[in-house]
């Protein structure tokens, strides 16, 4: 019996075939979703981001009364440097997720797999994507929050707004890439406290007003406890900045893969584009026309009825910068309230509120506003709420007593006027006696002390503290009554605060007399 041989000319079905590319990109996602989830379970991370919410939270929760009315384009620059913190960890534990491969020992096994070493950091890469999502998401929330209240003054900047997630973006990028050129657990360790100088230092460049400073990602938000200005005045390139920083995190994202041997036609162009993006945003933070914009904040300082609208409500007229229009009527009510408990012609006297901004020493810093010497003339600053309405108060009831703001600049011991223009500050208030013990330096309702206003403040003796006091203790209706009946006396530079005392039917005190001794 023979047996016949058979000859299989086919060639044999291949048992491994290439990956095709909708395969890479699910397998790609996949991976960057693992170590997304291997992030989360990082302590560092998780600690940071709960610290970095909760202060947000606490913050938003204590608020004041000038809270209540957030200046928007001082808003969107505190949520800057908020998440450093939370930037910083993820800068380590995106170092500490790439590096594990090879603290493991199981750099070898990748060699076995489909996935490309450039693919693997990529999905590195595309993992930290969530938590500056995240960052964003809080961004959106503290600002939105601030936003939508109805006392909310101007408009924020999306360029300014989108700084803290792109920081936070950045920080991971760097920590992959980091670990692929100096493939040491100790190295993030070392570049935090060179990259926290390096910001510092481009905060102190950024405050002295040098652009160099607008090279480092994230800019401190300097404390200098000065108000607001109109958001023209600040000079701030912020769309510019933005774009610089989208570029460098696509240059560092794209040095990675060009470094895990991703040297392909798409790769090879996305750098080139964000090379082109990196140098684009850099070169528009250039300073330009410098002398435009100090002419703009001259004219806002010096010449504010230039660059003002004007609204009239009832007697009065009221000039403020675009962005405060919204906060007219609420001091069109503090003026009307004040003017309610005038007598002779100041009951019927139609002012005129004018906002007005300080740059001595530059934009948002620290700074006295001269008084007005313009007759009727009331000066109201760029914050509003909490103190800072009886503060305005006082600055309404010095004109209405004293045809001026000159008024706070005359030393008034033992001068009836300055009783009279804190009766027409605290006679309507709700809380006489606690704004009172608020507007004073000392917070105290006895002795000698300064009362606050917009531009100088108003000082007061013991004996005319005294008197106010004891005024406030009195029927709100019969002291208005007397102070409108004897008005012209009250008014008078000539009558001295035991006298106004008498006229009010309040006891003087002994000292009154003595003042001026």
């Amino acid at each position: 019996m023979s047996t016949a041989t058979v000859t299989i000319t086919e060639p044999a079905p291949s048992c491994a075939e290439p990956p095709r590319e909708g395969d890479r990109v699910r397998s790609v996602l996949a991976l960057a979703r693992f170590e997304a989830r291997e992030l989360l379970l990082q302590v560092p991370l998780l600690l940071t981001f709960a610290l970095y919410v909760g202060y947000v939270a606490l913050r938003l929760m204590d608020q004041d009364g000038m809270d209540a009315y957030p200046v928007l384009n001082t808003v969107d620059r505190q949520t800057q440097t908020e998440p450093l913190l939370f930037a910083l960890a993820l800068f380590i534990c995106s170092n500490a997720a790439a590096l594990r491969s090879r603290k493991s020992n199981t750099v070898q096994q990748f060699g076995v797999l489909a996935m490309e070493p450039w693919r693997r950091t990529l999905a590195h890469l595309l993992s930290v994507v969530p938590y500056a999502a995240l960052t964003a998401l809080v961004v959106a929330g503290e600002f939105g929050r601030e936003a939508l209240k109805p006392g909310a003054i101007g408009h924020g900047s999306v360029g300014e707004l989108a700084v803290g997630p792109l920081t936070v973006l950045l920080a991971g990028f760097l920590g992959v890439l980091s670990a692929l050129l100096l493939p040491s657990s100790f190295i993030p360790i070392l570049f935090s406290i060179p990259f926290y100088l390096l910001f510092v230092l481009a905060s102190s460049a950024g405050d002295a007003g040098r652009w160099e400073g607008w090279l480092s990602p994230v800019l401190f938000v300097a404390q200098t406890g000065g108000d607001p200005v109109p958001s023209d005045l600040l000079g701030r390139p912020a769309g510019w900045h933005a774009l610089y920083v989208t570029g460098l995190c696509a240059v560092l994202a794209c040095v990675a893969l060009l470094r895990s041997g991703g040297r392909t036609r798409a790769v090879k162009a996305v750098t080139v584009l964000a090379l082109a993006v990196t140098v684009t945003g850099a070169v528009g933070q250039l300073p330009r026309d410098t002398k435009a914009l100090d002419a703009a904040r001259r004219t806002a300082a010096d010449t504010p009825q230039k660059v003002q609208s004007c609204v009239k409500h009832g007697r009065s007229t009221y000039c403020s910068f675009d962005e405060w229009s919204g906060v007219r009527s609420d001091w069109a009510e503090v003026v009307d309230r004040v003017q309610s408990a005038a007598g002779g012609t100041a009951a019927q006297a139609g002012l005129t509120v004018r906002q007005r901004v300080s740059i001595d020493g530059g934009v948002e810093v620290d700074g006295a506003l001269d008084p007005s010497s313009t007759q009727g003339e009331v000066t109201v600053g760029t914050r509003w709420g909490g103190n800072r309405v009886p503060e305005f108060a006082v600055g309404a009831a010095a004109v209405l007593v004293g045809g001026s703001e000159d008024l706070t600049r005359q030393e008034l011991c033992d001068d009836a006027r300055a009783v009279t223009v804190m009766w027409l500050v605290l006679s309507t208030d709700p809380t006489p006696t606690a704004t009172f013990q608020d507007m004073r330096l000392g917070d105290s309702l006895s002795g000698s002390d300064q009362v606050l206003a917009p531009t100088e403040g108003l000082s007061l003796t013991g004996p005319q503290t005294t008197v106010i006091r004891e005024l406030l203790e009195r029927p709100r209706a019969a002291m208005t009554a007397r102070v409108k009946a004897h008005w012209a006396q009250l008014t008078s530079a000539s009558t001295t605060t035991a006298q106004a005392a008498r006229l009010l039917g309040v006891e003087a005190p002994k000292e009154a007399e003595k003042c001026g001794e």
